[in-house]
């Protein structure tokens, strides 16, 4: 007899629920941006019917209000590896290599996500998660310091790591544990407002990179924000001051358009809070923000080749108004409808077939863009699911003062990064390829 086994889209959804919650009471103003993207997203979905059910066509619209991802940042190889392993029961995989040091932010970095259709459907909840650089402290004996720090702790419950265990022998876990499972893996990112060292030692850390101090210095890697996905964020921005929100100065990532492309991005700036240091010193810690995506097409190598040369001629701005006009004249030159994307090979697609092209199937020899005309085969671009390095350096730092700390031409060490998580991390593209090609064969189509 099989056993009685919850689904690991199932954990998952309780999970990203349960950490939801647990921010929200943490960080109220948190919950006060979720109702204020709920309300924009409501009143966009009335103003165009059109997008409404394209949305719910593509089974877009239910994912919608769950869809949520999280950032933590841990710092040592067996802290990641440990975090492998746990968003594993959660059919989370570590897919990408982000160099953040290239932004001057000492971390690299991977998204642990669902990576199936079904699972994406079912719940994409997906944790940006960076690993620390000691290597990236320029004083010995502060590394040193902070890697003894890191190595007297344990981020993780007996309870979490056994039900990891337990879940690695059986191949899954009940209802029961999977609910044990969620309340051991929560305590993980709770925040905990004593820190693990003394005031001068925050100070020294904060000062080599106030990330650094983030880091090292607590029990655990407390979520740092959560991110409700938005269908207008210009709206969401410009509305974030009426609720009390203070939003950061700049939106990352491209400018508006018809057709959106992967990741745009904004964030309320991060909240100071008083912290405990255990030489009995009161302070303050400023970490934990709250942050709004909207996301649109994913792009293929040669399209996102395209949008990393036009991210780097239109530079950043002072003003989010002047900044996106700028950048909005600068991406002329990227295509802005669905079809010119698609015959250029710019953005990966999923294929369906129509209510007539189920009357009448595919036959060998018809082309994509014969079905098509024919109204036998609709298409949508895929979702990006992933992440921009530049937009979240852009992030963190807007959160830890607003002061760049560039590193030039960066430290990326993708083998490195690899070695402490334990697996390879999986390439984006070759996901989004698969998707659109297993598209096209559930239609009866070759290829596009």
């Amino acid at each position: 007899m099989m056993p009685n086994f919850l689904s690991s889209d199932a954990i998952r959804t309780l999970f990203s629920q349960a950490m939801s919650a647990m921010y929200q009471q943490e960080v109220p103003q948190y919950g006060t941006l979720t109702q204020l993207v709920t309300a924009v997203n409501e009143r966009t979905l009335e103003a165009n019917p059109a997008l409404k059910n394209r949305l719910s066509a593509a089974d877009e619209l239910s994912r919608l209000s769950v869809e949520r991802h999280g950032a933590i940042r841990v710092g040592t190889a067996e802290e990641l590896s440990t975090l492998r392993q746990m968003f594993a029961v959660m059919g989370m995989e570590a897919v990408g290599y982000y160099d953040l040091s290239q932004a001057g932010v000492p971390v690299h970095s991977t998204a642990f996500r669902p990576v199936s259709d079904r699972a994406l459907r079912h719940n994409p909840f997906r944790v940006f998660t960076s690993l620390l650089r000691l290597e990236l402290i320029d004083d010995a004996a502060l590394r040193a310091k902070a890697a003894a720090i890191l190595a007297a702790r344990d981020i993780f419950t007996p309870g979490c790591r056994a039900l990891i265990a337990q879940h690695q022998q059986q191949g899954g876990l009940n209802a029961n544990d999977a609910a044990r499972f969620v309340q051991e893996a929560l305590e993980t990112f709770r925040w905990h407002a004593h820190t693990t060292v003394d005031s001068g030692t925050y100070r020294a850390l904060s000062e080599q990179h106030r990330l650094i101090a983030d880091v090292v210095c607590f029990r655990g890697c407390h979520i740092n924000h959560l991110t409700p996905r938005t269908l207008d964020i210009d709206r969401v921005q410009a509305l974030m001051p009426s609720r009390g929100i203070d939003p950061k100065t700049l939106i990352e990532g491209p400018p508006q358009r018809q057709v959106p492309i992967l990741l745009r991005q904004t964030s309320f700036k991060a909240l100071e809070e008083a912290v405990h240091f255990n030489d009995g010193t009161p302070g303050t810690h400023t970490a934990r923000f709250g942050e709004i995506e909207q996301r649109g097409a994913a792009l293929t190598p040669k399209g996102r080749a395209l949008y990393d040369r036009l991210l780097a001629e239109a530079g950043t701005g002072s003003d989010n108004q002047h900044h996106q006009q700028h950048l909005s004249a600068v991406f002329r030159d990227f295509p802005d409808d669905e079809e010119t994307l698609r015959e250029q090979q710019l953005a990966w697609f999923r294929y369906r077939l129509t209510e007539k092209g189920t009357d009448v199937p595919p036959r060998a020899g018809e082309s994509v863009a014969q079905l098509l005309a024919e109204d036998r085969l609709a298409v949508e671009p895929i979702v990006y699911e992933d992440f921009l390095p530049v937009s979240a350096a852009g992030i963190f730092q807007s959160n830890l003062g607003d002061v760049a700390q560039a590193r030039s031409a960066g430290n990326a060490s993708k083998a490195e990064f690899e070695s402490a998580l334990g697996v390879a991390v999986l390439d984006e593209m070759a996901l989004y390829q698969q998707m659109q090609q297993r598209s096209l064969e559930r239609c009866g189509v070759a290829s596009a």
